[in-house]
């Protein structure tokens, strides 16, 4: 019997445990443990409310979860309750999948001023993770900045802009939607380092801005290259640029919200008196298609900024760590001898959610080669002495039922779930006191 720990219960845990099962069968035990009380990571606390179609891949996570072979084990601290050193005397392979959960730090002056947030923490807030339901960001004024040009930076945006009715069957926390309702904000601009051809943004994302009640989105013609080098690009970047090219046409609209594209625009300092209220650019020029200064700099009104300039994987004591990369130090995966990672703690946070599966596969793949034979650690029956020796009472995947029938019950008219936002709730509904 193979003993496998999964390390997050994300889409990456999830697909690693898919892969388990598909080559092992009957013939391994996979534990995935996870800090939270409830499972699927990004899919619950980092997709856009508004995009339930997305959130359904948690169906399929639910077939493998259901697994007589599969446990889910929440509410564990991997280096506080456990030790990776300790897993590992446990469990032939441990494969960390905890993503990065994280924000990369925007090093620029005046970014502790307060009502400026990293989009990690900002996309918590609204979709109710418990260590961001504090966070009070201050919508009373009229300006905010979106630092980033990827998809994250347009949820942000169309999060702010949208009235209230246009969340209907969206799954954002009520503790957001009533602030945002009373929200003064009537101007978004997205800063982007760089231009329109080197945006991270797909065509879905960019065409909902294109459709919203009461905002309109505005590209600057003279941002745009020639039309001709449009060619150049893959069918799902011509389709991106066809619509930013869409916005840069200045057609009559009586639509009071504005989301502007800032680009060739980098942030050099955050201006204000203990709080945010404008931010000081400098016009870039490309060369070599990297983002160079031009020493022309101008200030943008801005209340509120929000930095959605990407992520990075949490060290955790004991495993290497690739400081500029911001993941676990490896090689395809390998850590240390019996050490995995996979997903975004493996390579960073790019790709879909969908880019996780055959990393998941690719990972099994590895620990395959180096247990060709079963092992004969003590796997889920050694964790469990050691949690009652110590008092952990983990959440299994029962217990999250629970926790999910109570949400959905819970629910406002016209929403799927009302989440808990604090472990103590997500307990009590779990009957775990």
């Amino acid at each position: 019997m193979l003993h496998l720990a999964i390390i997050g219960s994300g889409p990456a845990g999830y697909y690693t445990a898919e892969a388990a099962l598909k080559r092992w069968g009957e013939e391994v035990h996979v534990d995935i443990f996870d800090l939270q009380p409830v499972p699927f990571g990004l899919i619950r606390s980092g997709v856009a409310p508004d995009h339930q179609s997305i959130k359904g891949v948690s169906k399929r996570y639910d077939a493998v979860a259901q697994a007589p072979n599969v446990r889910f084990v929440g509410k564990v601290a991997v280096g506080r309750d456990i030790s990776i050193a300790e897993l590992q005397e446990l469990y032939d392979a441990v494969v960390l999948a905890t993503g990065a959960p994280s924000d990369r730090t925007l090093d620029i002056p005046g970014s502790d001023l307060g009502n400026v947030f990293g989009s990690a923490a900002f996309v918590g807030w609204y979709n109710g993770h418990p260590h961001f339901a504090d966070l009070a960001p201050d919508f009373a004024g009229a300006h905010a900045v979106v630092i980033g040009n990827g998809n994250v930076a347009l949820d942000i945006a169309r999060i702010l802009a949208k009235v209230p009715q246009e969340f209907e069957g969206a799954d954002i926390v009520a503790h957001a939607l009533d602030a945002l309702k009373g929200s003064g904000i009537a101007s978004v601009t997205i800063l982007g380092r760089r231009g329109p051809h080197q945006i991270a943004m797909t065509p879905k994302e960019l065409g909902e801005l294109g459709s919203l009640e009461r905002a309109r989105p505005r590209v600057d013609p003279a941002d745009l290259p020639p039309e001709a080098e449009d060619a150049a690009l893959d069918p799902g970047m011509r389709k991106s640029i066809q619509h930013l090219r869409a916005f840069a046409v200045d057609a009559p609209s009586d639509k009071p919200f504005t989301i502007d594209f800032d680009f060739f625009a980098a942030p050099r300092a955050l201006v204000g008196d203990g709080t945010v209220r404008a931010i000081e650019v400098e016009r870039t020029a490309l060369v070599d298609g990297r983002a160079v200064g031009t020493g022309e700099t101008y200030q943008v009104p801005a209340d509120l900024v929000i930095s959605a300039i990407g992520y990075r994987t949490n060290p955790i004591e004991g495993v290497p760590y690739d400081t500029a990369a911001g993941r676990f130090a490896n090689e395809e995966g390998r850590i240390l001898p019996g050490l995995y990672c996979v997903g975004w703690a493996r390579r960073g946070p790019s790709g879909t959610i969908g880019t996780n599966r055959p990393d998941g596969f690719a990972i099994i793949d590895r620990i395959a080669e180096d247990f060709p034979a079963p092992g004969n650690k003590q796997g889920r029956a050694g964790f469990e002495a050691l949690a009652t020796a110590r008092g952990v009472d983990f959440v299994t995947f029962r217990d999250w039922r629970k926790i999910d029938e109570a949400e959905v019950a819970r629910a406002r008219d016209g929403a799927p779930r009302e989440k808990f936002v604090a472990f103590d709730q997500m307990l009590a509904a779990a009957g775990k006191h």
